[in-house]
């Protein structure tokens, strides 16, 4: 077992978690800054962004996976298709069943709001960072990634 650590044993840690969390929630709020990806709800974006790496589902597959009840998840895809964001096809291989699935027009919104985000950020590392700190930021995210994964 994993002992549990307070912020007492190591002020240096707390305080680098600390700015971490500060410096990440910065870049978060600028990258949403640099799309406009219209005004949809936690919920929504988060079955948004299920469908783009999942691919198409049930909205029965949908409540499980966000751990909603199904009525709740059938009121966000009724929004998001209101919006013109996901549509149903009925399931080829249960035709009781409807698959939900971002429109075309969407999914280009999608990928055009993404390389806007990086377009962003590939000009911000290019003007604030020189060679040498960019491949330290390199280095970071590497960091980054594997105490995300924790």
């Amino acid at each position: 077992m994993m002992k549990q650590s307070n912020t007492s044993d190591s002020p240096e840690l707390a305080a680098l978690a600390g700015e971490l969390r500060i410096s990440l929630g910065k870049l978060i709020r600028r990258l949403r800054e640099q799309a406009h990806s219209g005004d949809f709800t936690s919920a929504q974006k988060s079955v948004l962004l299920r469908l783009d790496r999942d691919g198409p589902t049930t909205v029965s597959a949908l409540a499980r996976a966000e751990s909603v009840r199904p009525q709740s998840m059938r009121i966000t895809v009724a929004g998001l298709e209101a919006m013109g964001a996901i549509s149903g096809e009925p399931d080829p291989a249960d035709g009781r069943q409807t698959l939900i699935n971002l429109t075309p027009r969407f999914r280009k919104q999608l990928k055009a709001s993404r390389a806007a985000k990086e377009d962003w950020l590939v000009r911000a590392l290019q003007a604030q960072l020189s060679p040498e700190e960019q491949g330290e930021l390199m280095a970071a995210v590497k960091l980054l990634e594997r105490v995300a994964a924790f």
